[in-house]
């Protein structure tokens, strides 16, 4: 197998942009078989736009299409563990949007059960993907920042009528829509090690999820990790690593970044040019994402060195701990 050729599960604005970057990379490396979604309207609206042949109103069907390779999941956070389960027990490599599901408890199964089909298995962390990822990762690695102490990082945006924000039936809450970035990228540069104290405080709306939280998260030797997510306000979006000899800027859009401020100098990369205009910010940069699992797969992994089965299942048992603190609860706890 060397082209690997895909399934879409949901027709919205995130698996829009994801298609459209796809449409970046070799057609002999990557081919769109088909689309569902609840609606056979919506799938078949997605469908023309993209030029993918087929259009289900089914999910089901999806998992039975036997020239579907793996599937990606651009759907609500509530759905995701459900597509996810259906997908794998179809025998499909799975590629899912963050959060991977709604709790560790779910996050567990969904992992376990991939490891049991010997099947690809990735929380789309697209962060992790980016080139300038790498350059952090190197820096950090060669030691010109020295010993780090402290990682400061931002993620807000004025959404408080969202949706997908504001509604606990959606998995609403900034915890898992943002704060997940935040938390990557502090366990990125602690290297997945479980803090030693966590504290996090907020406010929730009146549907009971978070639209705003700051969290300290205290590791071992000194170090401690400060992140912030808000609803209601534009927030700097940047994340710092700060060291006893420099410090790593990555600025405005730290989750999908095209540049890099290290001690040395700014490093800069650019973007794909893409054939149709995307949702969200950077969003030719999810062809990053969709490279890594076609890598993985080619190779024979189940899980992605840079999104690991061990990372998805510590940024669960944060959130799960953040929300703790914060009082959010939802059906699936």
């Amino acid at each position: 197998m060397t082209t690997l050729r895909w399934g879409i599960a949901s027709a919205g604005k995130i698996s829009h942009d994801f298609v459209t970057a796809l449409r970046s990379l070799p057609a002999d490396e990557h081919d769109v078989i088909a689309v569902a979604a609840r609606q056979l309207s919506r799938a078949k609206d997605f469908a023309k736009l993209h030029e993918i042949k087929t259009a289900y109103d089914d999910y089901m069907k999806l998992g039975l299409n036997k020239d579907i390779d793996i599937v990606y999941i651009g759907a609500i956070h509530t759905q995701h563990f459900d597509i996810a389960m259906l997908m794998l027990k179809h025998g499909k490599h799975v590629l899912c949007e963050k959060p991977l599901t709604m709790n560790l408890k779910q996050t567990t199964e969904l992992i376990n059960y991939a490891k049991n089909k010997n099947l690809f298995l990735m929380e789309a962390v697209w962060s992790r993907c980016f080139p300038m990822y790498d350059v952090i990762r190197k820096e950090i690695a060669s030691g010109n920042i020295g010993d780090i102490h402290q990682v400061i990082v931002s993620f807000g945006v004025q959404m408080p009528n969202l949706d997908r924000i504001a509604l606990k039936e959606l998995g609403g809450g900034t915890i898992l829509d943002l704060g997940i970035y935040c938390l990557q990228f502090a366990c990125l540069v602690y290297d997945n090690e479980m803090p030693e104290n966590i504290k996090a405080t907020g406010f929730l709306n009146e549907n009971g999820v978070d639209m705003c939280m700051s969290a300290t998260l205290t590791y071992k030797g000194n170090r401690i990790a400060t992140i912030m997510t808000n609803a209601l306000i534009k927030l700097p979006n940047e994340a710092y690593i700060c060291g006893t000899k420099g410090t790593i800027k990555v600025p405005d859009n730290f989750w999908c970044p095209t540049e890099v401020e290290l001690p040395s100098g700014t490093v800069k990369a650019s973007l794909p040019k893409l054939k149709h205009e995307l949702n969200f910010t950077n969003s030719a940069g999810l062809s990053y994402e969709a490279v890594e699992a076609r890598n993985c797969i080619l190779k024979g992994l189940i899980e992605s060195p840079k999104v690991s089965h061990d990372t998805s299942l510590l940024l669960a048992k944060l959130e799960d701990e953040l929300r703790r603190q914060l009082g959010v609860v939802y059906p699936q706890d």
